[in-house]
């Protein structure tokens, strides 16, 4: 019986908006590309997209020999889940999908794989070369003298397979050591989907700064400047020698656990680790090894991410890297009554509510988030605002959220409610010993920052091991937002009182499980203007 291997993609350059799929068999047995398909479908979704990609493949290899075994190679978490039956699909348009895949052949002798983006790149070849014929008004052929036969064509040579094609949307691989310590190490654009070049130098001039020193970061007491925020400049580069890549969601969901999949639009499109309702995730599947070797076992990204929690390898003498990267973005949640006050509101106030401007500011975030369009999970703190900011993003995105109690704000005691001039009116002496150390608690018995470090850096800890390799949104405070750039960045504690972070803002920090981590964007508000 002959046994032949399909890999299939999809993609739409807007989500949705232009769409093509891309398909090849290959033999098993002598890796020969037999078969190749491709085909602009006007628009439509990401998932649509890769679906189509996949009935295309299986007919493909169907009707070379309908009686052969196929083993289908896919980068899509969504599809590859759904159609082995550990996913449910609950999003009306890929059930029609799903069920017209299943069909063409007999499920004993189709069996599914998810496979990094950088091991799938003929078939985003593909797709990306039927959405350039799409956008000329074109159909896709294969390039001229290519095709040994119409019937049974060989692999095209066409472009770097992990160039970015004109007008892509999508991005296939990523120089992903942070750059080192001391030199010019600023952060990077934060991991976007299937989006522009990420380590892509940004026109000058969009450069994030340091600014001048603000008030305390005390809940909402940060003063509210204009921050000046940007993608600078490279901030992703590749050290010499490194030939490593990043690839999304590395670790697998335990076979069985139903995901609500299907509903999402997210990374390209698919829902591709969607936490369980509990919070609490296991891992049974054995990860797919990455490119080169390296073993993207959980048991090692999970010892290795603890390495974050102290100070990380930096420069060209750093360990390799062990995998894509566990990426939090940071979102802020949106404005309460409090906030333009600049009142302190920690995790032992009143636990206000989002004001109407919140929620628009709740709901741009969402609309700047879907277009990025790379968050695979949303877990946000416990607090009104935050959960309440956290649905509207996760609703846009057809995700659930997962509360974790490790990023609430800091409980400031007898100062909630207060705002920074109130309690140094009233409390002068506590106010100094509390600027000058991180270890003195707000009058009353708050928690200290020194107490909200250990908490975040825990927090983050078991966080890393739990989304690694993906990109997880974080809906939490200030000071726990800043208090995780500081880990990162290896900052004195001081440094809390010279950040500013506006509400609703985004921020980003990346880490690697050979102990490094790379901040690549903080107080991006441009999508609130």
């Amino acid at each position: 019986m002959r046994e032949f291997i399909v890999e299939a993609d999809g993609g739409s350059r807007g989500n949705p908006g232009p769409a093509g799929y891309g398909s090849v068999v290959i033999d098993a047995v002598t890796g020969e590309t037999l078969v190749e398909r491709a085909e602009y479908i006007g628009v439509a979704t990401n998932n649509v997209a890769e679906y189509r990609g996949l009935v295309a493949g299986l007919r493909a290899a169907r009707d070379l020999d309908p009686e052969a075994r196929i083993h289908v190679r896919m980068d899509s978490k969504l599809v590859v889940e759904q159609m082995s039956g550990r996913w449910q699909i609950k999003h009306p348009d890929m059930r029609p999908l799903a069920a017209e895949a299943a069909r063409v052949l007999p499920r004993s002798q189709v069996t599914y794989e998810w496979i990094p983006r950088a091991q799938n790149k003929h078939a985003d070849r593909l797709a990306n070369e039927a959405m350039d014929a799409g956008k000329r008004g074109e159909p896709w052929t294969p390039p001229a003298g290519e095709a040994a036969s119409a019937e049974v064509p060989v692999e095209g040579r066409g472009e770097r397979r992990d160039q970015p094609q004109p007008g892509d949307s999508r991005t296939t691989t990523e120089a992903s050591t942070p750059p080192s310590g001391g030199e010019a190490a600023t952060a990077g654009v934060p991991v976007e989907g299937r989006g522009e070049r990420r380590d892509q130098p940004q026109p000058s001039g969009s450069r994030t700064t340091t600014e001048a020193p603000t008030l305390p970061s005390g809940g909402e007491a940060a003063a509210a400047g204009v921050p000046v925020e940007g993608r600078g400049e490279r901030r992703d580069q590749p050290q010499p020698g490194d030939s490593r890549t990043t690839t999304e969601a590395l670790t697998p969901l335990p076979g069985g656990e139903a995901a609500t999949a299907g509903e999402a639009v997210q990374g390209r499109g698919e829902l591709r680790d969607q936490p369980q309702p509990s919070g609490s995730r296991t891992t049974t599947e054995a990860p797919t090894p990455l490119p080169g070797g390296e073993a993207a076992k959980v048991t090692d990204d999970r010892r290795a991410a603890h390495n974050v929690a102290t100070t990380p390898t930096v420069g060209w003498g750093a360990p390799p890297d062990m995998g894509a990267p566990a990426t939090f973005v940071l979102l802020r949640h949106g404005e309460t009554p409090l906030t333009p006050q600049k009142r302190f509101s920690g995790s032992g106030g009143s636990d206000p509510s989002l004001s109407d401007v919140g929620r628009r500011q709740a709901e741009r975030a969402a609309t700047a988030l879907a277009a990025r369009g790379t968050i695979q999970a949303v877990v946000a703190s416990p607090l009104a605002r935050t959960r309440e900011t956290a649905a509207v993003v996760a609703a846009r995105l057809g995700l659930d959220v997962t509360i974790e109690d490790g990023l609430r704000e800091t409980d400031f005691g007898a100062w909630e409610g207060l705002t920074f001039g109130e309690v140094r009116d009233r409390y002068p002496d506590d106010m100094n010993a509390w600027l000058g150390s991180p270890d003195v608690e707000p009058t009353g018995g708050g928690e200290s920052f020194a107490a909200t470090a250990l908490r975040m850096a825990e927090t983050r800890d078991r966080l890393t091991a739990a989304y690694a390799g993906r990109t997880v949104l974080l809906v939490t405070h200030v000071t726990p937002i800043k208090t995780l750039v500081r880990l990162a960045l290896g900052a004195p504690p001081e440094s809390l009182f010279r950040m500013e972070l506006s509400a609703a803002s985004l921020s980003a920090v990346a880490y690697y499980a050979d102990g490094n981590a790379s901040v690549r964007l903080f107080n991006d508000t441009s999508h609130l203007r």
